[in-house]
């Protein structure tokens, strides 16, 4: 099946130039997103990532409709060619992953990207450096304890709430709990 993504930055834009560049292209299943592209966390995108199936081509106007960062164009189309074994044509850059041109160009996008990720690291570790011989490095800043966590680490414990819960009842990511709890049971044996 041909499927169409479509997005708009905001909903006073207009979608119908996408809509009609679809149509000629003879697709009529559309998922159309009125919303910033700066992460994946959009809910049309969600329905088509659920909704494609092997064999599937998924139409975008240009990979900027996609992901505005490299990365989540990546993540994003690894995972429709590679998890869910689709293809992705992008009528912009006139880019098909069904030809070897194709996924030689999405091969390239990803080296590009980890060139970029590579250069930030390195100029991080040079500030990092420089900072450390003038003495105002202090690192990343502790993170306390939410006010609540005895409480709910007790719950996580004897496993009447899982990890996950436990994260969400604490509002913390899962790398900040496991750093926090490990913390908390060296300080404790």
């Amino acid at each position: 099946m041909d499927i169409s993504y479509i997005r708009i930055s905001d909903p006073t834009q207009n979608e119908e130039r996408q809509i009609k560049m679809m149509k000629e292209k003879g697709i009529e299943k559309f998922f159309i997103d009125k919303c910033s592209g700066k992460n994946m966390e959009r809910p049309k995108l969600k329905e088509l990532l659920e909704f494609i199936r092997e064999g599937d081509t998924v139409y975008i106007e240009s990979f900027s409709r996609l992901a505005r960062s490299t990365k989540d164009l990546l993540t994003l189309v690894e995972y429709i060619i590679e998890t869910k074994k689709a293809h992705l044509i992008s009528l912009k850059e006139n880019i098909d992953t069904k030809t070897p041109a194709g996924k030689m160009m999405l091969g390239i996008i990803g080296s590009i990207y980890q060139f970029e990720r590579e250069c930030l690291l390195e100029r991080q570790r040079e500030g990092i450096r420089i900072a450390k011989e003038k003495n105002i490095y202090k690192g990343r800043k502790k993170i306390d304890y939410p006010k609540n966590w005895d409480e709910v680490y007790k719950k996580y414990k004897v496993r009447e709430i899982t990890a996950t819960k436990a994260m969400e009842i604490l509002d913390l990511k899962r790398t900040t709990f496991y750093k926090l709890k490990n913390e908390y049971e060296n300080s404790n044996s």
